[in-house]
């Protein structure tokens, strides 16, 4: 099978999982239900639960236990969008070429649909003790669930967007910038491949080498994200292009240059190769082939 034809292979049995594990519409709170599920159906790339999923695979992990792990961070993602939409934040009116929450649902229910999905992704996660057979499953989903919570928290993704937020329009610089990367968009793809790793039972340096890769990716996908928001095609990404200039946030592109960005992201991803190299070599891991090439794809996207 060519890597188109298994991504969206991969990608459709996530949809299957997203649907298996969101709530079902219904009570006198449904609404929120709603928003919730039409936060999470947006459409997306589901990137870090596939990377999460085939980090898994690659660590010999054959079990449903990753799944709950898998939906619980596209919850977590998703969330982190709604509120990053509202107009407190970006205050953008389309996400993947579909309204925002906000403005289907109006902002009080926007904000309580991204509370809702943060506090229903670790309801999610803790589902995988369901699947634990014996104490070493435990262990494993123990150990998940704290790299799960730290990276999504004030050492983590939340972290870096309040340095984002509280950063508008003022001077940053390098050190500053790599910051705001490496926890806001870095955070959640260590956290899946450190998750995937994990749960499939990797020992303890290899766990650390994958959060390196996500380290590298992630600072790949960020600088890719600021390139597109000055040379994307807003109807192909699915939502407004120079809103960074909007919001006057400093970028990768202003900080440094179009050139060198490109260059970096390149960079970037060989460095997360070189990585994923030196563990295929200890045969810490094997077929990495759709890993790297879901690498591939990251670098070269164009929305």
């Amino acid at each position: 099978m060519d890597f188109k034809n298994r991504l969206e292979a991969e990608v459709s049995g996530i949809e299957t999982i997203l649907d298996k594990y969101l709530p079902q519409k219904e009570g006198y709170q449904q609404i929120i239900m709603e928003a919730m599920e039409y936060s999470v159906k947006a459409g997306g790339k589901r990137i870090r639960p596939l990377l999460m999923q085939e980090t898994y695979r690659m660590f010999g992990g054959k079990t449903v236990i990753i799944e709950p792990f898998m939906a619980a961070m596209e919850m977590l993602h998703t969330y982190s969008l709604v509120h990053d939409d509202l107009p407190a934040m970006d205050n953008d009116d389309y996400r993947r070429g579909r309204k925002t929450t906000h403005v289907v649902y109006g902002e009080a229910v926007g904000i309580l649909a991204g509370d809702a999905l943060l506090n229903y992704a670790y309801e999610t996660a803790a589902k995988a003790f369901d699947h634990a057979k014996n104490t070493k499953d435990y262990e494993k989903i123990s150990h998940a669930l704290r790299i799960f919570m730290k990276k999504a928290g004030i050492y983590g993704m939340i972290g870096g967007q309040t340095a984002d937020v509280t950063n508008e329009g003022k001077p940053v610089d390098k050190g500053m910038l790599d910051f705001i990367f490496r926890l806001k968009t870095g955070a959640l793809l260590e956290a899946s491949l450190m998750i995937g790793s994990v749960l499939a039972g990797a020992d303890e340096k290899s766990v650390s080498v994958m959060e390196q890769i996500g380290n590298c990716i992630g600072m790949a996908f960020q600088i890719q994200d600021d390139i597109l928001d000055v040379t994307g095609d807003e109807k192909e990404l699915g939502k407004p292009v120079l809103s960074d200039e909007k919001n006057h946030k400093t970028t990768y592109v202003t900080l440094y240059g179009m050139d060198k960005a490109v260059k970096d992201v390149e960079r970037y991803t060989e460095e997360a190769k070189e990585l994923l190299c030196g563990l295929k070599t200890g045969k810490k891991v094997e077929d990495t082939d759709f890993f790297e090439d879901i690498l591939q794809m990251l670098v070269h996207r164009n929305k």
